[in-house]
């Protein structure tokens, strides 16, 4: 069944735009509070609201949750140096995109 949830919601998160709850975020990566707190305080990802009850997500947390779960379970990156692989990681997106549009303008 969480499995599900967690498929169901990555599948809705093509927009940007959908916001989700903490305890949302939560069973959608599959990760307690405290470490979804963890990631918030490291500046990895950032609520929307003000205060814990009214915090909302846009659906990029997900995708950067996922990703530091997978780096600290497969790597063993503690979190601040997930942090900064992430950073790295979205840097390189960016410039593969901004790359390849410059391609094909040629």
């Amino acid at each position: 069944m969480k499995t599900q949830l967690a498929e169901e919601i990555s599948g809705a998160l093509l927009d940007e735009c959908y916001e989700l709850t903490l305890s949302e975020l939560c069973r959608a990566c599959e990760l307690p509070a405290e470490e979804v707190l963890a990631l918030v305080e490291e500046g990895v990802i950032e609520p929307l609201g003000q205060g814990r009850t009214q915090w909302r997500f846009s659906g990029i947390c997900v995708r950067r949750v996922r990703r530091v779960r997978n780096l600290k379970r497969d790597l063993g990156v503690n979190l601040p140096g997930a942090a900064l692989a992430i950073e790295l990681l979205e840097e390189i997106e960016h410039l593969q995109a901004q790359l390849r549009r410059f391609e094909e303008q040629l």
